[in-house]
């Protein structure tokens, strides 16, 4: 059996074209990018290149990228390193974000000397932070520090994060997104977008895991994570990862020069998609809001997402319940909280995300499978009642 892959807001696989770029580094090019030998000189040029992959893909300066082992730790290389560098204050994230934001922010806020006031921009029932009422909340309590992502993982809906960033900056607060979701599905311009840091990660882009960037503000002051050698311009000491950092590099490439082809692409079967599931009575959470192309958020009422999701993975087909990055908590969505919906029905949630290889052939087997499953599920339901 082939297994349909429909999970890409969790990970993608790598592109052929990456793995090819990454390959030398890992045995004929593998000088550390510190040495000042030809191999070392060698990995230094790959870097460089890299680095200016990325910032073109976003619309910077090359010495603003800051290369990280993952999203997870540029974006606490933000938060952390922000608030290190200024007396704490009022710092301001959304209630949808992803837990590497929302974590280290929540620590911030529970330490034991000098924490942080943390509030929680509120979203309406399509997961779209309130502007009124955030204007509101920053003139109440003028922030240092805002975050609010550009495209949510578990729904795909998109922030406007440049209104956002306008009112932050007002109050001299320093304002990050993460963009990890959006880039190679939707246009991701830094000076656009008016913030002050942004986060990128090369798996989400058919690149490697292990590799991933803060972009950043020239002006910006952080203070490091993790400290050594001085690398990444003293914010992110540690020999680089040489292989990932160049897959990182072309996968940023290839997702800009394809972007709006995929974009295209995914939208038509996302489409069709929710045709079909509204078809077979499911609710599409995010529906009204603008979204990311790939990405429907269903659920069938009294269908447990996680049964579906085991029992569609028997039948071939790689689907989440939820978030990929929370499977520790399984069957509890913070996103679909903030968005007031029904906890017995936000059990039932299921997301299907779409990648540039999904065809409409995968979009029908997927369908008849989902009625099949929903309707052995129901019966099993009635039977077990009865």
């Amino acid at each position: 059996m082939t297994l349909v892959y429909l999970d890409h807001n969790a990970t993608t696989r790598v592109d052929d074209a990456v793995l090819e770029a990454m390959l030398p580094f890992f045995q004929h090019d593998y000088g550390n990018p510190s040495s000042r030998h030809g191999l070392g000189i060698q990995a230094r040029r790959a870097i460089d290149k890299a680095r200016q992959q990325v910032a073109e893909a976003v619309g910077v300066q090359p010495v603003q990228v800051i290369f990280t082992s993952g999203g997870s730790e540029a974006n606490n290389l933000f938060i952390r390193g922000a608030a290190d560098s200024v007396k704490p204050n009022h710092l301001f994230i959304s209630a949808i974000e992803h837990p590497c934001v929302l974590k280290p922010a929540q620590a911030l806020s529970r330490r034991s000397s000098d924490p942080w006031n943390l509030h929680q921009f509120s979203v309406d029932s399509s997961g779209r932070v309130d502007l009124e009422a955030a204007k509101l909340a920053l003139q109440q309590y003028p922030p240092k520090i805002v975050s609010v992502m550009l495209a949510n993982n578990e729904t795909g809906v998109i922030q406007d994060v440049t209104a956002i960033a306008e009112m932050a900056r007002a109050h001299g607060a320093s304002v990050h997104t993460d963009a990890i979701q959006a880039l190679g599905k939707i246009p991701v311009d830094f000076s656009a977008l008016n913030v002050h840091a942004l986060t990128l990660s090369a798996h989400k882009i058919n690149g490697p895991k292990g590799a991933a960037a803060l972009i950043v503000d020239k002006r910006l002051l952080l203070k490091p994570l993790i400290y050594g050698g001085g690398h990444e311009n003293g914010l992110r000491s540690g020999t680089e990862n040489v292989p990932a950092i160049v897959g990182f590099g072309l996968a940023c490439e290839l997702a800009k020069r394809r972007a709006a082809e995929t974009a295209h692409h995914t939208a038509e079967l996302r489409d069709y998609l929710e045709q079909g599931l509204i078809g077979l009575g499911a609710i599409i959470f995010g529906r009204e809001a603008a979204r990311i192309p790939n990405t429907c958020y269903f659920a069938l009422p009294e269908i447990e997402g996680d049964t579906l999701v085991v029992k569609l993975d028997k039948a071939g087909f790689a689907v989440a319940a939820g978030a990929a990055c929370s499977s520790v908590n399984p069957g509890q969505s913070h996103v679909l909280s903030a968005m007031q919906v029904d906890p017995m029905l936000a059990r039932c949630a299921v997301r299907v995300s779409l990648g540039r290889d999904n065809t409409m052939q995968q979009i029908d087997d997927f369908l008849r499978a989902t009625q099949r499953i929903a309707a052995e599920l129901k019966q099993m339901s009635s039977l077990t009642f009865h």
